[in-house]
């Protein structure tokens, strides 16, 4: 970059230049026209002699001339007062389209040579894979220095092509064929491993491939011009929301599953709290932690080892962070997202051997293990304990060893763990089990105790012939009108249909009801609450069979999450709903036959709580890093237009990872808390400062690449 000599009169250099440029481009001009008048035929005396219309040429070059030296003259003193005020980089002889490059630059905003310009967040900044934890810098450049008062000097883009932001979520199926080349977006594993097969991604396409689309457009033939293919532009978004002055909503992360081990150390506790201290500077409010009843009663009955937990909170409480802490009573492991294994305690597993009943089972006899069958919720089949017993015996143990954080108000809400992965339901869908979305899944209902209790319900109703679990309801990977239970006008609707669904749903709510009115004997005075998952596919049928075999009594002509707003209210309990982040649209475009509708089921259950006068939190289903996921997440955490004026009362992010830390997905979260906070707007959001964004993630990047190479 050429800089003006400090010492010297930078206006009057300026127009000096500009002089020069002027005269030169006066000769150039005058070799124009006579090129176009010779080329056109009309410059030649014995075509046209000299009069008004030369005349007329001339004074319009003239006054052309003139505008053009008003334009430079205002060029300079733009440049000048950039370079003297600003600290642009703009070198001396720059025209206006590099000022203007600048001032985009410096709003956030990516511009190409070719002056192709896009937002930045909606764009892949290179197709080269690289590591998620380096800071991406010109091959030959030095190291960077960091610096609190100077911003490093922004790295030249490569190969930058613009992409359309992660579609569905939970899919089985890659998106069909793309007619034009895309990168992958930000997703949840390395850019040289596998990706999930329920993040449902364009494939890029290779060269020839798109040489090939080039030839066809032009007709197969070839034009002699060197060409180069041009950057594919998103779309420009429509008009955002404006959520200034909204209410604040509370946003907290989610800690890796295995963040206390089970010899109870706090995994990478250096790199954590780099990580944390990231999160708390971009206003993040608290972190979720999951405590596993495989790790902390591991060995024995009543043996509780919360030491590992006791570290890990004191370094929360440390960073002036607050928490939500999880009653895991299930074992990790097997389900997406799970990435580490947990089981069950030991003693409970070798009481499972001799008695395999104690887990849910389904229609072939196959044991899930994941969590405890409720029909020994009132059983003393664990070492002269019942299920509930122990489930209170752990909570009181926690509430005990962690008073001082109840005291302090560090910790701020218990999630109560009440069935597989920690939700609401029947294990219905378990991949261990040979599950594929979009399954419908199988009741599981075939353990000898909840058979007893089904045949007590039977016998009550009076018809012992009902107390049995209906044999055509397909397995795991049916769908719907494959099954005679299940299809339009099926047996889900008719008396023994309705019969066998009131009593499943019923062992749903009724375990909810014990487990929840022990649990806020433990946390007197504390907040707890209970998540419900979002079985969103299959929405769209008569039956809703994948909610049904989880549990959820809720065909089109019933509501079901009614009856479960009303037990969580009776114990003062908040409920926290997944899938807020998914959108009808995408599902339909990627996966149309499972028929799932996210933002109607979403809906349902938010206005159903609320109906209840209970508070609603939520979380989202699976990984998220693109704004269209994060804005469908702000819409229905604050309901546009709402006469009442209700909002979710806090919102949970799945879940703090490396990926997360990437500059591009790492601005997106940073603007979405803030919009959950309510102190941001779309103006605001253009002001802010490229340094201290780069900056922010510029140190975080060594801090944590020094810790993890040290």
């Amino acid at each position: 970059m050429l800089r003006v000599d400090p010492g010297g009169d930078e206006e009057m250099m300026m127009m000096g230049i500009i002089k020069e440029e002027e005269d030169g481009e006066d000769s150039e001009e005058d070799e124009e026209d006579d090129y176009l008048l010779a080329a056109t035929g009309e410059a030649g005396p014995e075509q046209h002699p000299p009069g008004r219309r030369g005349r007329r040429g001339r004074e319009e070059k003239e006054r052309t001339k003139v505008r053009e030296r008003q334009r430079r003259a205002v060029t300079g003193r733009i440049l000048a007062g950039l370079r003297r005020h600003g600290n642009y980089s703009l070198r001396v002889r720059a025209d206006i389209n590099e000022v203007v490059a600048a001032l985009a630059r410096e709003a956030g905003w990516v511009v190409l040579p070719d002056g192709t310009t896009f937002p930045s967040s909606s764009s892949s900044h290179s197709q080269t894979p690289r590591p998620a934890m380096l800071v991406p810098v010109a091959a030959a450049a030095p190291p960077i220095p960091v610096s609190s008062s100077a911003a490093p000097a922004p790295q030249p883009l490569r190969s930058v092509v613009a992409v359309s932001p992660l579609a569905a979520r939970p899919i089985s199926r890659r998106a069909g064929h793309a007619s034009s080349a895309y990168v992958a977006p930000p997703r949840a594993v390395p850019a040289e491993g596998t990706a999930s097969p329920l993040l449902a991604v364009r494939v890029p396409r290779g060269e020839a491939e798109a040489d090939d689309d080039d030839n066809a457009m032009d007709g197969g033939k070839q034009t002699g011009l060197a060409t180069c293919p041009a950057p594919a532009v998103a779309p420009p978004r429509p008009p955002e929301r404006d959520f200034a002055g909204t209410p604040y909503v509370p946003v907290y992360v989610m800690l890796p599953l295995n963040v206390v081990s089970l010899e109870g150390e706090v995994v990478d506790a250096d790199a954590l709290v780099g990580q944390l201290r990231v999160l708390k500077a971009a206003g993040v409010d608290g972190v979720m932690v999951d405590c596993w009843w495989g790790n902390v009663e591991a060995h024995r009955p009543q043996e509780y080892n919360w030491t590992g937990y006791r570290r890990l909170f004191h370094i929360i409480r440390e960073l002036k962070l607050k928490l939500q802490v999880v009653m895991s009573f299930h074992e990790c492991g097997g389900n997406v997202g799970d990435d580490v294994s947990i089981p069950l305690p030991d003693w409970v597993i070798e009481i499972g051997k001799s008695n395999p009943d104690i887990y849910f089972t389904d229609r072939e006899g196959r044991r899930n293990t994941e969590c405890l069958s409720w029909g020994i919720d009132k059983e003393r089949v664990l070492q002269g304990r019942t299920a509930v017993e122990v489930y209170f015996d752990f909570m009181r143990s926690f509430r005990v060893e962690f008073d001082e954080y109840f005291e302090d108000g560090i910790i701020s809400e218990i999630e109560v763990g009440l069935g597989a992965c920690g939700e609401l339901r029947y294990p219905s869908y378990a991949a261990k089990h040979g599950w594929k979305y979009p399954g419908i899944g199988e009741f599981q209902c075939y353990d000898r105790y909840l058979q007893k209790n089904l045949r007590r319900a039977a016998e009550a109703r009076g018809h012992t012939i009902w107390a049995r679990s209906p044999d055509n309801a397909g397995h795991y990977n049916s769908e719907p009108n494959n099954t005679g239970f299940f299809c339009d006008g099926g047996d889900y609707d008719s008396y023994y249909g309705r019969f066998f669904l009131n009593w499943y749903s019923q062992v749903l709510l009724d375990h909810a009801d014990r487990v929840l009115m022990l649990a806020r004997l433990a946390f007197e005075g504390s907040a707890i609450a209970v998540k419900v998952s979002g079985i969103h596919w299959w929405y769209k049928t008569a039956s809703h069979a994948a909610e049904l075999t989880a549990g959820f009594y809720n065909p089109c002509n019933r509501d079901g999450y009614a009856p479960i707003a009303q037990v969580l209210k009776k114990h003062g309990a908040a409920l926290n709903f997944t899938c807020v982040e998914l959108r009808t649209m995408d599902q339909h475009e990627v996966f149309p036959e499972a028929l799932a509708d996210p933002e109607g089921l979403v809906w349902q259950v938010l206005n159903a709580a609320w109906d209840a006068g209970i508070q609603v939190a939520s979380e989202n289903a699976l990984p998220c890093y693109d704004r269209d996921g994060f804005n469908k997440t702000l819409e229905n955490a604050k309901p546009r237009n709402d006469p009442d004026g209700r909002h979710l009362f806090g919102f949970t992010y799945l879940r703090l990872c490396s990926v997360l830390f990437e500059r591009p997905n790492f601005m997106e979260f940073e603007r979405f808390v803030k919009r959950m906070h309510g102190t941001i707007n779309r103006s605001l959001a253009k002001q802010f400062s490229t340094c201290r964004r780069r900056l922010l993630v510029l140190h975080t990047y060594i801090y944590i690449q020094d810790i993890l190479i040290g």
